[in-house]
């Protein structure tokens, strides 16, 4: 039977060991290593209370322990809701104060990305890993500030792409690294939604905060394309339009665009706010396969030229995210995704809007 007990008397355990060893007890050695981390969600919206909040109660390597919100509001219904103590909740004027919280071991970022480069290094600062939600930053100096502030502080980053984390996703990973079906020929990849109902002041709108389609769902198929292939982007083009005008003003409706990798593979990408699309296809020179859906929460699938069904995983994406991640830092290795990974998206979200802005041309990276 396994013992419980809480945090206060674990202390006063503690206290009363480290008294009688000081009498002459032999030396306890006390494992540095923590078996489960204290998760603290920086951003309380939709995907932190609908889908990483509810994850991080099925995690076995972290756990939520910690808020940061601007809204006060929210504060009592979080705390009784994940049994937060007052001592883990924070806001946007004092997170830098979780440097002095042990409970607190990582602070995953999940506010617009236009303050993702400020709460990640604050939090990079205060000495816990980062883990800062797609799309990484607005600009690749932002991407670097943080990369630098998380290498200064020898402390992991990672940036929040789940599908990379998603079974049938790592298998088409590893189709395209191996050569299963021999050399990726062309993808085609699409990712987006139609907005309606947002508020006029929502961020999504706002350029400066990472609004429009390219940022907040064109990093999908960026994504999907380099992991597809597992090379190097060398050129884009693209083209941005509204159709929308009215909730539009500032950002783009939706933006087509391809990325010319090594090898001359053309990868032909689209993204939008304004219609609902959602596939992966990769061409080989010995067959294909394809995911559809191939970016939403559930039901990620598909189907292999040589018959093999790729049934979708039935658990929960962001709750194996957040393991996986978690136990990166856990083991000292590597994680799945790491900062420069994000920060080259951000460089092809750029070299794209160029090119829409020249015409279509190409941009060379």
């Amino acid at each position: 039977m396994k013992s419980h007990i809480n945090r206060k008397e674990f202390l006063k355990m503690s206290g009363t060991v480290m008294a009688a060893a000081s009498f002459g007890f032999p030396n306890i050695i006390i494992p540095k290593r923590k078996d489960t981390l204290g998760v603290a969600l920086v951003g309380l919206g939709n995907y932190s209370t609908g889908l990483l909040a509810p994850g991080l109660q099925l995690t076995q390597h972290c756990e939520l322990r910690g808020i940061v919100t601007g809204s006060p509001e929210k504060i009592p219904v979080w705390q009784e809701r994940h049994n937060i103590p007052d001592a883990n909740v924070y806001n946007y004027e004092n997170m830098h104060q979780v440097a002095g919280n042990d409970d607190i071991d990582v602070i995953y970022v999940v506010t617009p990305p236009g303050l993702h480069a400020e709460h990640s290094i604050i939090g990079a600062n205060a000495g816990k890993h980062v883990w800062c939600e797609k799309p990484m930053a607005v600009t690749v100096e932002e991407c670097q500030a943080i990369i630098d502030a998380a290498t200064k502080n020898r402390v992991q980053l990672t940036i929040g792409y789940r599908m990379q984390h998603e079974p049938n996703t790592q298998t088409i990973i590893s189709y395209g690294k191996n050569e299963t079906f021999g050399p990726v020929t062309e993808v085609r990849t699409a990712a987006g939604y139609r907005a309606q109902g947002l508020p006029a002041d929502d961020w999504r709108f706002k350029p400066e905060m990472g609004g429009g389609a390219l940022y907040d769902m064109g990093v999908y198929p960026i994504n999907a394309s380099r992991y597809s292939t597992s090379k190097k982007v060398v050129a884009a083009r693209g083209t941005q339009r509204v159709e929308r005008e009215e909730m539009f003003r500032r950002v783009d409706e939706t933006t087509e665009f391809e990325l010319l990798f090594e090898d001359d593979i053309i990868a032909t990408c689209k993204t939008s706010m304004g219609e609902n699309v959602n596939y992966l296809e990769v061409d080989t020179e010995e067959g294909w396969y394809f995911l559809r859906p191939a970016s939403s929460y559930t039901n990620v699938g598909g189907e292999v030229s040589d018959g093999t069904l790729l049934e979708p995983y039935t658990g929960h994406q962001q709750a194996r995210q957040m393991d996986n991640d978690a136990l990166a830092i856990i083991e000292n290795r590597p994680p799945i995704v790491p900062g420069e990974d994000g920060m080259e998206d951000i460089r092809i979200v750029k070299a794209i809007m160029e090119s829409s802005d020249k015409g279509g041309d190409w941009i060379y990276l």
